[in-house]
C-alpha cells in the first residue's frame, strides 16, 4: 500500500480505536465493517450508502464500481477521510466528492483510474493530503487542484504520465505551491522515458501552435498581394492580370468579411505596390504591357486615378515591384525581365516618380528584395542568368557588393530577421530553395527544402511566430516555424489543392481581433485562411 497507506492505517486506528460497536441497523452495509466513526467496505457491487451522516472515515476495497459519478457521497458530508484501493472504477467525473466540505484526507490509490475530469475535485475546501499514486493516468486535466488551497502534500506516483505539453501544466504548478508534491517518472515519450518529472525544464516544452482555416474565396487568379493600412484600417491590394486589374480589399465589420472597396483598371499587371503618406495613397501597378502606372488618391474620399507613366523606355517587361527607402525619400524598384529592358529605381521628385538608377542591365531580373544590413540600406536582385547580387546604398547610388555563393537558379528572394539576425528566403522552382544567413560579410547557407514547382518562399511574422510557406506548383506548399532554440524552420502545416492550386505569394493582416493569410494564386482564386492559435498544454 505504500506511505500514504502507512499512514493511513494510524489514522485508521485514531479514528476506529479498535471500538467494536456497529450502528444501528440499515447503517452499516452488508459489505462493510463498521465502527463508531469509521466503515471499511470490501467486495461492494455499489457504492454503499446506507452510512451515518456523521461517519467520519470511508475506506472502499476491492469494489465493483466502475466509476465515481457526481455527488457520490453527499450522503456521508460530515468525511474527514475517504480511501479506494484495489478498485476497478477508471473515470472520476465532475463534482464525484462534491459535499464533502470537510475532507481532509484523499487516498485513491492502486486502482485502474485512466481519466478524471477536471473539476472532479471541485469543492474540496478541507483538503490538506491527496494520493493518485499507482494508477493508470497518462495526464491530468489543467486547473485539476484549483481551489484546494489547503494541500500540503501530493502523491502522483505510480503513474504511466506521458511527459509532453499536457504535463506542462503540472510543471509550472509544483513550484508555485506550498505542497510537497511527488511526481514519479515518465513513461513517455522515449526520450524522456525514466526521467523523474520533477528534473524536467518547462522552458524545453514547446506547446504553441498556429492552425490555419479556410475562411474565404476572392474570384480570379493573383501573381501578388500586399498589405497596406490607410486611415487606421487594414487593407490588401491584388495584383489580378488575368481580370485586369489591381483590387483594392477591405474588412466589412457588419458582414465579418473582406469586401471590394476599389479596383484600377491595370491589364496584364503583375505587382500592385502601395504606398501611403499621410492622407495620400498611391499605388504602382507594374504591367507586362501598356506600360507601368502611377495611381493616386490625394485624400480620403476620393477615388485612385492614374498619374503618372513610369519609365516606358526602361520597364519593358516588369515581373516585380518593392518599395523602400532611401535618404529619407520614398523609392520603388521594378525588376525587369526583358533582355532589353533594365531592372530601375524610380524615387520621389515633386508629385510623381523619376528614374534615380539604372541596375543590373540585360540581365533578366526576376525578383527585387529590400534590405537592411549592418544599418545601411541594401538591395538584392535575382535573375535568370546569374546568381543573386547585392547591391548597397553608397554616395546616392547603388553599388556592387557581392554575390551569394551556392545560389544559382533562383527565381526570387525574401528575408526576415529574428533574434538579431538577417535571414534569407531563396526560392527554386526546382530542387532545394535555401535559407541563408547573414554572417556580417556573407549570406552563408543554413538549410534547404526540396522545392517541387516553387515560385514563393515567402517569410512571414505572426504575432510571436516568425513562419515562412514555401508554394508549390505539384503538391502542398509547406507552412514551417522558425525553432528559436535550433535556428532552423520545421514544419507546421500544409496547404494544397483543390483549394490551393500554384500558389504566388502570400500575406497576413490582422483585422478585428483576428488574424488572416492570404494566399494569391496563379491558377485559381485567392484564398484567405484564418490563422488560429493554439495551446497543446491545455
Amino acid at each position: 500500500m505504500g506511505g500514504a497507506g502507512v499512514f493511513l492505517l494510524l489514522l485508521l486506528a485514531e479514528v476506529g480505536a479498535g471500538v467494536a460497536w456497529r450502528p444501528p441497523k440499515g447503517k452499516c452495509p452488508l459489505s462493510c465493517s463498521c465502527s463508531k466513526d469509521s466503515a471499511l467496505c470490501e467486495g461492494s457491487p455499489d457504492l454503499p450508502e446506507s452510512f451515518s451522516p456523521s461517519l467520519l472515515s470511508l475506506s472502499l476495497v476491492r469494489t465493483e464500481v466502475t466509476q465515481l459519478k457526481a455527488g457520490s457521497f453527499l450522503r456521508v458530508p460530515s468525511l474527514h477521510l475517504l480511501l479506494f484501493t484495489f478498485n476497478s472504477f477508471s473515470v472520476i467525473e465532475d463534482d464525484a466528492f462534491a459535499g464533502l466540505s470537510h475532507l481532509q484526507y484523499l487516498f485513491i490509490e492502486d486502482n485502474e483510474i485512466g481519466s478524471i475530469s477536471k473539476n472532479a475535485l471541485r469543492g474540496l475546501r478541507s483538503l490538506t493530503h491527496l494520493s493518485l499514486a499507482n494508477n493508470h493516468l497518462e495526464t491530468l486535466p489543467r486547473f485539476l487542484f484549483r481551489g484546494l488551497e489547503t494541500l500540503t502534500h501530493v502523491d502522483l506516483r505510480g503513474n504511466p504520465f506521458q511527459c509532453d505539453c499536457r504535463v506542462l501544466w503540472l510543471l509550472q504548478w509544483m513550484p508555485s505551491v506550498n505542497a510537497s508534491v511527488g511526481t514519479g517518472a515518465c513513461a513517455g515519450p522515449t526520450v524522456l522515458a525514466h526521467v523523474q518529472l520533477r528534473h524536467l525544464d518547462p522552458k524545453t516544452f514547446k506547446c504553441r501552435a498556429i492552425e490555419l482555416s479556410w475562411f474565404q474565396t476572392v474570384a480570379e487568379s493573383a501573381l501578388g498581394v500586399e498589405p497596406f493600412s490607410y486611415q487606421g484600417e487594414p487593407h490588401i491590394v491584388l495584383a489580378q492580370p488575368f481580370a485586369g486589374r489591381c483590387l483594392i480589399l477591405s474588412w466589412d465589420y457588419g458582414l465579418q468579411r473582406f469586401r471590394l472597396e476599389e479596383e484600377l483598371s491595370a491589364p496584364s499587371v503583375v505587382s500592385c505596390k502601395p504606398l501611403v503618406l499621410g492622407l495620400r495613397l498611391f499605388v504602382l501597378a507594374a504591367r507586362l504591357w501598356g506600360g507601368s502606372q502611377l495611381w493616386a488618391r490625394p485624400r480620403p474620399g476620393l477615388r485612385l486615378a492614374p498619374t503618372q507613366a513610369l519609365a516606358p523606355k526602361r520597364l519593358l517587361r516588369p515581373n516585380d515591384a518593392e518599395l523602400l527607402w532611401l535618404d529619407g525619400q520614398p523609392c520603388f524598384v521594378v525588376a525587369d525581365a526583358s533582355k532589353a529592358g533594365s531592372t530601375t529605381l524610380l524615387c520621389r521628385d515633386g508629385p510623381g516618380f523619376y528614374p534615380r538608377q539604372s541596375l543590373h542591365a540585360w540581365h533578366r531580373d526576376t525578383d527585387a528584395e529590400a534590405l537592411e544590413l549592418d544599418g545601411r540600406p541594401h538591395l538584392l536582385l535575382a535573375s535568370a542568368s546569374q546568381r543573386p547580387v547585392l547591391f548597397h546604398w553608397s554616395g546616392g547610388r547603388f553599388e556592387r557588393r557581392t554575390d551569394i555563393p551556392e545560389a544559382e537558379d533562383v527565381y526570387a528572394t525574401r528575408h526576415f530577421q529574428a533574434s538579431g539576425d538577417v535571414f534569407l528566403c531563396l526560392t527554386r522552382y526546382i530542387g532545394d530553395s535555401l535559407v541563408m544567413r547573414w554572417d556580417g560579410s556573407m549570406f552563408r547557407l543554413l538549410q534547404q527544402l526540396p522545392s517541387r514547382g516553387a515560385h514563393v518562399f515567402q517569410p512571414l511574422l505572426i504575432a510571436r511566430d516568425q513562419l515562412a510557406i514555401l508554394g508549390s506548383d505539384f503538391a502542398f506548399s509547406q507552412v514551417l516555424r522558425l525553432e528559436p532554440d535550433k535556428g532552423l524552420l520545421e514544419p507546421l502545416q500544409e496547404l494544397g489543392p483543390p483549394a490551393l492550386v500554384a500558389p504566388r505569394a502570400f500575406a497576413h493582416i490582422t483585422t478585428a481581433g483576428r488574424r488572416f493569410l492570404f494566399a494569391a494564386c496563379f491558377k485559381g482564386p485567392t484564398q484567405i485562411y484564418q490563422l488560429h492559435e493554439l495551446d497543446l498544454s491545455a
